[in-house]
This record gives structure tokens, sequence and C-alpha cells, in this order.
């Protein structure tokens, strides 16, 4: 029988086993980190869960904060592939495809494995204003607000569009906290609802 080739060095084949290392590393994180607080879970916890070799995460992420900070950019990736999914999927009405962004967020406050914003998870974990996690979490946080904005410049007959995207800001920031410490009943089943009577306001004003 001939010999199977060993994957030359620099190659897709050689590669693609450092890689699901890498991605076990960070998956592995990102749900301890989300479950039980970052500054709580250490990097042997990590290790042990991921089943990989302390010196294999560190030759990935050199530090625990670099560590968090790549888990806060994969929960950014796939929060805005979700919000785009979401809207091509919408009616391109600006007020119904706002709508269904807000449906969005109620029902993945609702789910039952939601345990807050991992952003403001992190904002609340490094006080540090400095910390590059919380940096990242609070860019994350206007990235939210900016797009929130976005909507709201596109429903004709708005007086006052600051206004109502700093209403809006808050009304998902009650539906974060809500939900956390009342589940899929807590008030965020109205967020939709609460939304549209703000609207209503602007638009008879």
């Amino acid at each position: 029988m001939k010999p199977t080739a060993k994957p030359r060095a620099g190659s897709a084949a050689a590669a693609a086993p450092a890689e699901s290392v890498r991605d076990r590393i960070l998956n592995t994180a990102r749900d301890l980190f989300y479950k039980e607080g970052a500054r709580a879970v250490g990097v042997d916890t990590v290790v042990a869960r991921s089943g990989v070799a302390k010196t294999s995460l560190y030759r990935w992420f050199p530090s625990k904060d670099a560590l968090i900070v790549a888990v806060l950019e994969q929960e950014q990736k796939d929060r805005w592939a979700g919000w785009d999914k979401t809207a091509a999927m919408s009616d391109p009405e600006p007020r119904a495809r706002l709508r269904a962004h807000l449906n969005g967020i109620a029902r993945y406050v609702s789910s039952s494995h939601f345990r807050g914003c991992p952003f403001m998870n992190m904002i609340v974990a490094f006080p540090d204003p400095e910390h590059p996690a919380r940096k990242l979490a609070i860019e994350e946080i206007e990235e939210l607000r900016r797009r929130l904005r976005g909507l709201v410049n596109n429903i004709e007959g708005v007086k006052s569009p600051e206004v109502l995207t700093e209403q809006l800001m808050l009304l998902v920031d009650g539906a974060f906290s809500s939900a956390l410490a009342l589940g899929k009943n807590g008030p965020q089943q109205y967020l939709v609802e609460a939304a549209d009577a703000l609207i209503d306001l602007q638009l008879k004003n």
C-alpha cells in the first residue's frame, strides 16, 4: 500500500488542525465567559474544558485579555450577521424593519440560554476605562445606537430622530436587563409595542 503523503508545511491540510484548536479554545472560552463571567474563569479552566495544552492556548492568545477580546470580536461578528439576516428577510418599509429587529431582540432575550448582553456583562466586569474588553464592548453598544439611528432616520415624519434613538436604546437596554432578572415572561414581550408608542408620539408632535 502506498504510504499517505504527509501534508506540506503551510498547506491548507497542515493548517486545519491548528485552526480547529483555536476554534475549540475560543468556543470554550466564549461559553464559559458568558455563563460564569470573564473575571471568574481562569485560563486553566479554559484549558481543562477545551482539552488543549496551555502552550496551545498561549500560542493563539498571548494573554487572557487577548482571549477575552477575541471572544467579544466573535460575538460582534455573530450579532451583526444576525442583524443583517433579519434585515434581509424583513419588510423593507422602515418601521416594519425596525419592528423586525426589535422582535428579534425580544426573542433572543427570552431564550432559555440568555445570560445578559455579553457586551454589558464585560462593561460590568471590567470597570477600568482603558481595559481593551471594555473599550470594545462600548464600541459595540455605540454601533447598536448607530444602527438604530439609521432605522429611525428612514421613518418619515419623526420630529426628533436623536431623541427617539435614545429612547429606543433605553427600551432595548431595559429588555436585556429585565429578561435577565424575570426570564421569558418579563416586560421585554412589550418591546415592540412600547417602541410603536414612542414612534406614534413623535409622529403626532
